[in-house]
């Protein structure tokens, strides 16, 4: 049985979906919830979440099974790896995982990502220092990586300008 909730955040509201045993879904933007069904799993990630926000959590403790080829889990096994309050190129990260060539594989996998934020796909940016891209908005991009460096954030006139959703 699937679970799905909303869950309001500094950056607008995110979507979380869930299985009996694992959270498989947490992006920006997602189309509207109809009826409310959490479990567990759900109210967990809701509350890490809130830690999260307010700079009091670095890691998650939410079992995560998040549906992809065996390439895109490769990656994002790898991008769970970048410390909190780090990032790392397209370019090292292909060559973390064993393919120094295949940035642009790595950069759609990295976009593939239905698990934002506790998969940090945030923390990839381009090897020149820029941000890069980001699909649920490189407004979202720069509170995150701002957050985890500790810096003061205020949400108050934040305005995003997003295109599409999903890391």
């Amino acid at each position: 049985m699937a679970f799905v909730t909303t869950i309001e955040t500094p950056l607008g509201v995110m979507r979380a979906e869930a299985d009996e045993n694992a959270l498989v879904l947490l992006e920006f933007d997602a189309a509207p919830v109809g009826e409310s069904t959490s479990n567990a799993i759900l109210e967990k990630i809701r509350a890490e979440l809130a830690e999260y926000f307010a700079g009091k959590r670095s890691d998650f403790s939410v079992e995560m099974s998040p549906a992809g080829t065996e390439f895109q889990k490769r990656v994002w096994a790898e991008l769970r790896r970048i410390p909190h309050g780090k990032t790392i190129s397209y370019e090292e990260l292909a060559h973390r995982i064993g393919k120094p060539t295949a940035q642009r594989a790595v950069a759609q996998a990295n976009g593939a990502n239905p698990i934002c934020i506790l998969i940090p796909c945030h923390r990839v940016i381009a090897k020149n220092g820029r941000l890069g891209g980001y699909s649920s908005g490189l407004e979202r991009k720069r509170f995150l990586l701002g957050l985890e460096r500790g810096e003061a954030i205020d949400t108050k006139d934040f305005s995003l300008q997003v295109q599409e959703c999903s890391c």
